[in-house]
Parts: C-alpha cells; sequence; structure tokens
C-alpha cells in the first residue's frame, strides 16, 4: 500500500489547485495546461465517487479513501512521465487528508497522512470561494464552504507548503497563476 502513494521521482514543476469543492478548480487546471501544452492529473476521486454513487447511490464513505488516494498517486506518477515542464495536478493527497478530517471526525488514515505530507509540490494554488456554487450528484457541502477554506489554508501553513491565494473571476485567477508557474519555470532552468 506505502508503495502505491510514494511520488515517483519526475523531471518537471508540479502544481497543485487546492481548496473547497466547486471553486474552480477543474476549469484552472485544464486552463493552465492548455496554456503550457502540457498535462493535468484529474481528480480521481470525482470518478471513483460519481461511479460509486450511479451504482450504489452512496456517496465517500471512510474506506473509500485509501482507493482514491492510490488511484490520485497512479495518475500523477503516470502524467508525471509525459512532461519535462509543469504538471497541473487538480488534487493531491494533502486535499483527501483535509477532506477525511472535516467529515469524519478528524480522523486520518495513518498511511494517507504520511504520505500526504511526505509527498512534495512546487506550489499550490489556494482556490478561494468568491466563485458560484454549482451543485452535483457529489458536491454536498454548499453552506460550508467558508468553514472548509479555512481547513484548506490551515493545512497549507500548518504543514509548511509553498501557496498562493487565487481569488477572482477565472480570468484574473488564470493570470496570477500563469505568472507564478512562469517564475517556477524560469527559476528552474
Amino acid at each position: 500500500m506505502e508503495e502505491a502513494l510514494r511520488q515517483q521521482p519526475a523531471n518537471c514543476i508540479k502544481v497543485v489547485l487546492f481548496g473547497p469543492e466547486s471553486t474552480g478548480k477543474t476549469t484552472l487546471s485544464r486552463q493552465l495546461a492548455r496554456h503550457y501544452n502540457s498535462v493535468w492529473v484529474p481528480e480521481y476521486a470525482r470518478e471513483y465517487l460519481q461511479n460509486k454513487w450511479n451504482n450504489e447511490r452512496k456517496t465517500c464513505e471512510p474506506h473509500d479513501l485509501l482507493p482514491i488516494a492510490v488511484g490520485q498517486m497512479k495518475l500523477e506518477n503516470d502524467l508525471a512521465q509525459k512532461t519535462d515542464s509543469v504538471l497541473i495536478c487538480d488534487t493531491d493527497l494533502l486535499e483527501t487528508k483535509v477532506y477525511s478530517e472535516a467529515y469524519y471526525s478528524g480522523t486520518c488514515d495513518p498511511v494517507l497522512e504520511k504520505y500526504a505530507l511526505k509527498n512534495t509540490y512546487n506550489l499550490y494554488f489556494l482556490t478561494y470561494i468568491d466563485t458560484p456554487w454549482e451543485a452535483d450528484d457529489l458536491r454536498d457541502r454548499p453552506n460550508e464552504r467558508e468553514l472548509m477554506f479555512n481547513a484548506f489554508k490551515s493545512a497549507l501553513i500548518t504543514h509548511k507548503k509553498p501557496f498562493v491565494l487565487l481569488k477572482g473571476n477565472k480570468q484574473e485567477r488564470l493570470k496570477l497563476a500563469i505568472k507564478h508557474v512562469d517564475n517556477l519555470l524560469k527559476n528552474n532552468l
């Protein structure tokens, strides 16, 4: 199990879109990948949980978190080998840890927590809650957006992760994200 959660070496810069549900992470991931002619790592949990909902009419349960984490890292490790510039990650294991603690009485599987803290990224983009809420089968806490945002921000600060707060409309967020990714690329030449 631990090997499946370990981040494999890669020859690229890695950035993570990080924050509560319905804050534009997937949209921005796609935009950044297109801008840099690179690849983005989709959120494995979305596919996994949508299938669970479609087949069982059940939402996420604690026993789903490790399979989600394993699927996420497999995607990331595979896609990291397809670029030598920048890999855009729609999420990471730290996000799974935050959700685990928020939804399941402050708990997180110790193996998941270990790799959520051990895996490294060059930069996190913390997405603010100033985007409109968009309901779907999986999103379930429209009235707790501020609470969830604070949990995500706290995790970045507590674990000393480098981050930039993204606010505003799609164009403003994209422009700021590009500025920071450009700086990372320039400094890593």
